[in-house]
């Protein structure tokens, strides 16, 4: 690929990303803008905004990769990433917007009336973030190296800092803008490439794979890789429950301006996910066929088009690709950002637009260090490990906080310590001391399938044996989840503190 068709696609997809984003700073004035857009997002362009911070380096470049690497059991992720919205659409996401809650930490104390479920909550909210963030700060290196050679640090330094500029800049409301452009840039990055990928194999004569590949790879359960039931399932587990736990995700219906909203919202999300899910498992086909011994599976995406179409026009769409990889990465970055910096400028700042501003800072910098210290996976690798701590946590603590209301303060707290502990043991044992074989490998890899119903269980039992911590307003709490607004109600919304 041309040194500088890559450097000008990255360059302008930062210029585009910081000049949209300018644009919210003229309409953010108060806490509001700053935290949830005022609640004024519409549907359609909150759907966008959610694709695009949703679809993060692992969407557009890991699938495909793993694909390559693994076959048919992969695509278990778009299906599971997808199909975790239609878990949020029936159990969460209009009772979640209803709750008036600015974070998850603070629906944690409006249902359970507890600072230490709010503090525990917190404290998991920040590290699924930082799990998060790593992997595309990691990926951006990768790229910018591949495409100039710079080392592997500087691709990550130079998305965090558009970053933070667009935080610190106009928060929530900038921030919209900015994701709802990029998931159009993403859907068209990878769709305009692959139909000239897919004429170039046409006119290679359409080959497909060897008998013998094709047994080991386009059958399921045929990969070879270890434990592949319990580990396809386990994958099932953590994309369907964790996306309901994701801080990212989460956010973004508080900025609906009610609970039909929000689940108006959620319909679209699941249409735009479905239209952009469908083209990574066409790369990885395509890489599996032209680049099966390809070192680095994440590049598959970058690789493609020189090798299929070649010549300026290879290079061209590789540049394209190249600018919806980034996009990638700056609004994933983004959203997590905006999330990770509201709970730390809520609980452990002062509140307002100054201590939203400080938490930004943070919530950028450690990742930032984590992804230049720690062992490099696969992207959608750990972004999967994510998923699985947020299923361990919070997706207990909103299905059981919203639909049963004998959870206690007590239940919830055990509930987030153990499962949220186990989930995020064995993220520590996978990125700091794998990668493990057997058993205990398939284990720590995909945690879900037990750390999950472990968390339920003891959310539950917990809270059947601590009766008298049920909290005293969970009726009135309850009507608020569950009541339409159409109903003239006092909601008692949350009000984030003022500067």
């Amino acid at each position: 690929m041309s040194t500088a068709y890559g450097v000008t696609a990255v360059v302008l997809v930062m210029l585009a990303a910081v000049l949209i984003g300018t644009f919210g700073i003229r309409l953010s004035r108060t806490t509001s803008d700053f935290y949830v857009a005022s609640r004024t997002v519409s549907p359609l362009w909150n759907a966008s905004a959610i694709g695009g911070e949703y679809l993060s380096a692992a969407s557009f470049l890991g699938i495909a990769g793993l694909i390559l690497l693994y076959g048919a059991d992969m695509l278990w992720l778009p299906v599971g990433w997808t199909g975790g919205y239609l878990v949020l659409l029936v159990l969460v996401s209009a009772p979640l917007r209803r709750s008036g809650a600015y974070t998850l930490p603070d629906f944690a104390e409006a249902r359970l009336e507890s600072m230490a479920v709010r503090r525990m909550a917190g404290v998991l909210v920040v590290l699924i973030g930082w799990l998060y963030l790593m992997p595309q700060f990691q990926s951006a290196g990768l790229v910018l190296r591949a495409i100039t050679g710079a080392p592997d640090w500087a691709g990550g330094l130079l998305v965090a800092v558009v970053v933070a500029v667009n935080v610190l800049s106009g928060g929530m409301r900038s921030i919209t803008f900015v994701q709802a452009f990029q998931y159009w840039l993403k859907l068209t990055a990878l769709a305009v490439p692959l139909v000239f990928l897919l004429l170039a194999w046409r006119a290679d004569g359409a080959p497909g794979l060897t008998a013998g590949d094709a047994a080991g790879w386009a059958l399921p359960l045929s990969s070879g890789k270890e434990y592949g039931l319990y580990s396809t399932y386990s994958l099932i587990l953590a994309t369907f429950l964790g996306t309901m736990g994701l801080p990212h995700v989460l956010v973004r219906f508080y900025t609906n301006p009610d609970g039909r909203a929000a689940r108006r919202t959620t319909l679209a999300v699941l249409s735009l996910l479905g239209a952009f899910y469908l083209m990574p498992a066409v790369y990885g086909a395509l890489g599996r066929i032209y680049l099966p011994g390809l070192r680095g599976s994440d590049m598959v995406v970058l690789t493609l088009p020189g090798r299929l179409v070649g010549g300026a026009a290879g290079d061209l769409l590789t540049a394209l690709v190249t600018a919806g990889a980034f996009a990638a990465f700056l609004s994933t970055s983004s959203g997590l950002t905006v999330s990770v910096a509201g709970v730390i400028g809520q609980d452990i700042l002062k509140g307002g637009v100054r201590s939203f501003r400080a938490a930004a800072v943070v919530a950028v910098v450690v990742p930032l260090c984590l992804a230049a210290t720690a062992r490099s996976l696969p992207v959608a690798d750990v972004v999967g490990l994510a998923f699985a701590v947020s299923a361990s946590s919070f997706c207990p603590l909103l299905v059981l906080g919203i639909w049963w209301r004998r959870l206690t303060s007590a239940g919830a707290m055990a509930g987030l310590v153990v499962g949220g502990g186990l989930a995020c043991g064995a993220v520590l044992m996978t990125i700091a001391g794998g990668p493990h074989t057997g058993l205990t490998g398939a284990l720590l890899a995909q945690p879900a399938a037990w750390s999950v119903p472990v968390a339920f269980a003891v959310m539950v039992v917990v809270s059947l044996l601590t009766p008298a911590r049920i909290p005293p307003g969970v009726a009135r709490t309850m009507v608020r989840l569950h009541t339409p607004e159409t109903l003239d109600l006092d909601r008692g919304d949350w009000h984030p503190r003022s500067s």
